[in-house]
């Protein structure tokens, strides 16, 4: 990724990881039986309260919001949309005007305001990027001119889902974690260029359905949006409920279990890349050494594939009915993910979108890279407030894993009690728990050994 650059020209490489076992106020050990321990009591919990229980009726979830489309242009549908043409106005401004340097905001914009400040902002306030999305606004001009808001063919959600944003997905990451030259003009340019142009072309051909399922963004912005307090009612009215409220709208949809796999999985293999006997095993004497990227490619896909396999493996071991086909269960309890993705986005990216959210916004104001001040914010200088605090930082992430951990053990018991049959309702669930814990133990080693 592109180290960016703090005002004054001090070169501040900005490292995204949850900052080593030596931040970590407690031993390393500790901090996982305790993860462990909150899930199993959690779980224990729950096992209670389903014994308990007098009814056998399922608790209603999976049932979808009423609107996943775009956003009604209002008077603050029409603001959002113009915020992000502005946003994207400036961005391809840089990109094509802009100096071949690091100190060209479009590195910080692209790394750091995109891919994780659109995470944080959906977590906060909703599907953000269906609401400011700039490929959105285009399309619609294009079909106003047009006068025709179809595509040519209608998308087969059932055939296709999600798939096109995982490979989006992956390609980001390839981008950032793997590609040798990710910190120059030309690849990042490259990169928005396609993006775009596949986006644009995407609309016209399947229509407005086309970018809640392909454009990997809204995917990400509007699941990690499901741990917001904001949904929507029956008659699509914007309504204050709680998180997992919001998890229980989510229903199965095709790709699921591989987008939340790729989130999860590039995220723990960008801590295994950082982690000390990696770095030996890849700069020392052997075959992998000598193919290092290729080694790296590599082990960026069998990580989302290794946890989809564990997922999968899980999921499809717990006890079902007559009625009900074990390969439909990856994808019903997928959801249950989404809040272990979350929580370890915070707990990955807390101090890096901390540092580079600031140093990206010092370097806005000056976007030929000529010395001007457009913004005000060119004499700024960035806060490294969680620098020094560290305790503070470690807490606060191993907090983050540990929250993402237990709802999403909660939010899998609320799922598994709506598909499985009575007499598995406890005991069915062990398998998933297991996966859990296993999540849980891995996640929090490879943090805390980079």
């Amino acid at each position: 990724m592109s180290p960016l650059t703090a005002a004054g020209g001090d070169y501040t490489p900005l490292a995204h990881g949850i900052g080593g076992q030596q931040d970590l106020p407690i031993p390393l050990e500790t901090a996982i039986l305790a993860a462990v321990a909150a899930l199993v009591i959690s779980f224990v919990v729950l096992a209670w309260t389903v014994r308990n229980r007098t009814d056998d009726a399922p608790r209603d979830v999976m049932r979808p919001e009423p609107t996943e489309g775009g956003v009604p242009m209002t008077s603050g549908g029409v603001a959002l949309r113009a915020l992000g043409m502005v946003l994207f106005a400036y961005t391809v401004m840089v990109a094509i005007f802009g100096a071949d340097l690091e100190i060209n905001p479009l590195f910080g914009i692209f790394y750091v305001w995109w891919w994780v400040g659109l995470v944080f902002a959906s977590m906060l306030f909703g599907p953000v990027w269906r609401a400011i999305s700039p490929v959105r606004t285009i399309n619609a001009g294009i079909n106003r001119l047009r006068r025709d808001d179809r595509g040519l063919w209608e998308y087969d959600e059932a055939r296709f889902g999600y798939w096109p944003a995982v490979i989006g997905l992956l390609a980001f990451t390839w981008m950032e974690l793997i590609y040798t030259h990710n910190s120059y003009l030309g690849p990042v340019r490259l990169w928005i260029a396609l993006y775009v142009a596949a986006m644009l072309l995407g609309g016209q051909l399947w229509g407005e359905r086309f970018y809640a399922n392909a454009d990997p963004f809204e995917v990400y912005s509007t699941l990690m949006a499901k741990l917001s307090i904001w949904g929507r009612d029956d008659s699509g009215k914007r309504v204050v409920r709680s998180p997992l409220a919001n998890l229980d709208t989510l229903a199965p949809h095709r790709g699921l279990v591989a987008v939340v796999s790729v989130l999860f999985g590039t995220i723990v293999f960008d801590s295994f890349r950082d982690a000390t006997a990696w770095l030996k095993f890849i700069q020392g004497e052997n075959v992998v050494a000598r193919h290092a990227y290729l080694a790296d490619n590599i082990a960026l896909v069998l990580f989302p594939a290794g946890v989809a396999g564990f997922f999968c493996l899980g999921t499809m071991l717990t006890g079902v009915g007559d009625d009900l086909d074990r390969r439909r269960l990856p994808g019903l309890l997928a959801p249950s993910m989404i809040p272990i993705v979350g929580g370890y986005v915070v707990a990955h990216y807390l101090s890096y979108f901390w540092e580079g959210g600031q140093a990206t916004l010092i370097q806005a104001s000056d976007p030929f890279s000529n010395g001007s001040n457009w913004f005000g914010t060119a004499n700024w200088s960035v806060n490294y407030f969680f620098a020094y605090h560290p305790t503070l930082l470690a807490n606060t992430k191993v907090i983050a894993v540990v929250i993402g951990h237990i709802l999403g053990v909660v939010s899998s018991h609320r799922r598994a009690i709506a598909v499985l049959p009575r007499r598995h309702q406890v005991t069915g669930q062990i398998p998933l728990l297991v996966t859990m814990v296993g999540f849980t133990v891995g996640g929090l080693y490879l943090l805390f050994s980079a």
